[in-house]
């Protein structure tokens, strides 16, 4: 017979691992594997987060180790490194980074700023392809459907895990237009759900909305002219429709299976948030 751990057991484990060290990519010139800021943890023998991997990355956790030894000894000033990402490290990127090593308060990392809000709409087989393909990421997703039934049972009780970097709030709601109000300005809308008419009401609501991110639509290049000709017979601005994106998702990737377009349109979120970011820094 199986038997399971006792409730206890994961906070041993925890307390086990401190003190916890950790290490920062102070600063980084040219080419490096991760961004500065980027930081990892070292425990007694487990690590969480990555400044980038390889060799630096290895000699880090050996570093931190050795202070950590050091520091439960009573010393604990910060320690700071510099290395060349040349052959004499092992690594070939070419650029240079400072490492800063110091005492945490504990073993969880930083929370790092949500890449962007995004109101999804629908969750069908791809709509749950994208949460799985997103939940690893600082974002915030509001994830609404009609149906209760549809999300799967983990939905709910995952939005109130602190496993995620990503923020999610399923949403079970009987109009799911007028959740479109409550989306901070700047917000992405993905619009994917089991009904075309539900589709068109949802993307109406988005288009008349001055302040979208970005709108996507799932479907073909039919749906999309189907649609866009309904609008604007209904008075939407030509302004608006350019907003469209439909079909959603990174052109050139083949594929129809939910994981593969939920792949594709993370990228593609991705990549309009990185073009937000620094049009916003241009504007600053």
């Amino acid at each position: 017979m199986k038997r399971e751990p006792a409730p206890h057991t994961l906070h041993e484990g925890e307390a086990a691992q401190a003190p916890w060290v950790r290490v920062t990519l102070s600063r980084v010139r040219g080419s490096a594997p991760r961004e500065q800021g980027a930081c990892m943890l070292v425990g007694a023998t487990l690590t969480r987060g990555s400044i980038g991997g390889g060799n630096l990355e290895y000699r880090a956790i050996a570093t931190a180790r050795q202070l950590r030894a050091h520091w439960a000894a009573g010393a604990t000033e910060p320690h700071l490194e510099s290395h060349a990402l040349g052959p004499a490290l092992g690594q070939c990127c070419g650029g240079h980074v400072e490492l800063r090593y110091e005492m945490a308060e504990s073993g969880a990392l930083p929370v790092p700023e949500p890449l962007f809000h995004l109101q999804l709409f629908g969750a069908g087989h791809v709509g749950r392809a994208l949460v799985r393909a997103l939940r690893p990421l600082p974002c915030t997703i509001d994830w609404i459907d009609e149906r209760d039934e549809i999300f799967p049972p983990e939905a709910f009780a995952a939005a109130q895990s602190d496993a995620w970097p990503s923020t999610l709030h399923a949403l079970a709601v009987d109009a799911p237009e007028a959740e479109i109000a409550s989306a901070p300005p700047g917000a992405f809308h993905l619009v994917m759900t089991h009904s075309h008419d539900l589709d068109f009401r949802l993307g109406e609501t988005i288009l008349r909305r001055q302040d979208i991110g970005w709108f996507g639509l799932i479907g073909s290049a039919t749906k999309r002219a189907r649609f866009v000709r309904r609008w604007r017979e209904r008075g939407v601005p030509d302004a608006a429709l350019q907003r469209l994106v439909c079909p959603v998702g990174l052109p050139g990737i083949p594929g129809k299976a939910p994981e593969v377009i939920a792949a594709s349109v993370a990228a593609q979120l991705l990549q309009v948030a990185s073009v937000s970011r620094k049009q916003a820094g241009h504007a600053a």
